[in-house]
């Protein structure tokens, strides 16, 4: 048994760490209240920097079961990487109430869908922080882990004109599962709906027909949660949504792990990272020139950093600052230019600008969270975003 003396001094090095809003050690974030009607009754909280440039882009984080927005925010280094490079992160969060192991219901009818369920609160939350904060709509990704994974999988999926580029790691295909039962086989690599069946999926979620977010995808080849196969699926839905062939542009070897790229009109819409000998979790670089989050519960060391390498490929930083590039391999080898943005394919009733916003704003009055609430409800049902 630890003697009382080192409990007391354990419990003093405790309270000297830096405690954020969220109340935990080394916690960063703030909760993001009355950003909607939220019928998927998330938790949001997010993280911006002390001087956020005006129309930077955002960043949606989607926590794994067992985690919250600050375990993962520690572990994955989005925040930190946020200052170093001027973008907001927004980090919705799941309650017990709504799964006991605080996993994304990714599989559940009710929230996989446009306009409904846990996709509409997480574009509520998104639309709140993108009139608040005066960020760039047409710069806006998702990423996450697992069930986050699969739920970003949803969010692309259901939201594609949202979004400029999304990140699964070892995460699902869209489509794949509508009860508990078949999310189990799905994860085990069991009973897929086959290739056609995926694609057509995609484009069954929404009246969008292009252009496509950019994809990256991540998973460990020793995930023995969530089967490797699920990247395959993933890889071969996209691949068919975007319209590219079986065969990579581009096949190479990043710091000691598989990359593959896939191009359209010149720049890389999807890439493939399989991480030799990693389980099931997040690639984490600990030290080194990627150094960037913590290891911890589903934080992986591999040696690379998936949220530095993602970042880089939606064109949010520049990698020779945060480590040099490691590639050897074969194919033509030609880095594309950083993801677009999709602005132009965007319904006017999409693309108001953050001074419109602000005006709007004024004129109504708002100085209420439910006077806020509302207009951004009203700017939601205008883009057909919400019934």
């Amino acid at each position: 048994m630890r003697a009382i003396s080192d409990t007391i001094a354990r419990l003093a090095a405790v309270r000297a760490q830096p405690v954020g809003s969220t109340g935990v050690p080394g916690g960063r974030l703030t909760e993001l209240r009355d950003f909607g009607s939220n019928p998927g009754n998330l938790a949001a909280w997010y993280h911006v920097p002390d001087h956020l440039a005006p129309c930077a882009p955002l960043v949606v984080v989607l926590h794994g079961c067992t985690q919250n927005a600050t375990s993962y925010d520690l572990g994955s280094g989005w925040s930190d990487l946020a200052d170093q490079h001027g973008f907001a992160v927004l980090f919705p969060e799941q309650r017990r109430a709504n799964n006991p192991n605080l996993c994304f219901n990714w599989f559940e009818p009710a929230d996989s869908r446009r306009g409904a369920g846990e996709p509409l609160s997480i574009v509520e939350m998104m639309e709140h922080m993108i009139l608040h904060h005066g960020l760039d709509r047409s710069r806006s990704f998702v990423t996450g882990l697992s069930a986050g994974g699969a739920m970003t999988s949803v969010m692309l999926a259901t939201y594609p004109d949202l979004f400029a580029g999304g990140a699964i790691i070892a995460g699902l295909p869209f489509g794949s599962a509508s009860n508990i039962p078949q999310a189990l086989e799905r994860m085990r690599g069991q009973g897929s709906p086959g290739d056609n069946a995926l694609a057509a999926a995609i484009r069954d979620a929404s009246s969008h027909r292009g252009p496509w977010p950019t994809v990256s995808i991540w998973h460990g080849s020793a995930d023995h949660v969530v089967a490797p196969s699920n990247a395959d699926a993933i890889l071969t839905q996209w691949r068919a949504v975007h319209g590219v062939l079986s065969t990579p542009d581009v096949a190479e070897r990043v710091a000691g792990h598989a990359r593959r790229t896939w191009q359209e009109g010149g720049r890389v819409v999807i890439e493939d990272y399989r991480i030799t000998g990693m389980g099931h979790g997040t690639p984490v670089a600990a030290a080194g020139n990627e150094a960037c989050g913590k290891v911890g519960p589903h934080m992986l060391e591999a040696g690379i950093s998936s949220t530095r390498r993602i970042a880089h490929f939606w064109g949010l930083s520049d990698l020779s600052a945060d480590g040099s590039e490691e590639a050897e391999g074969t194919g033509t080898n030609r880095p594309g230019p950083p993801s677009g943005t999709i602005s132009a394919s965007l319904p006017l009733s999409h693309r108001f600008s953050a001074a419109a916003t602000g005006e709007r704003l004024a004129s109504k009055g708002a100085s209420s969270p439910s006077d806020v609430g509302k207009i951004i409800e009203d700017a939601l049902r205008a883009a057909g975003l919400m019934r």
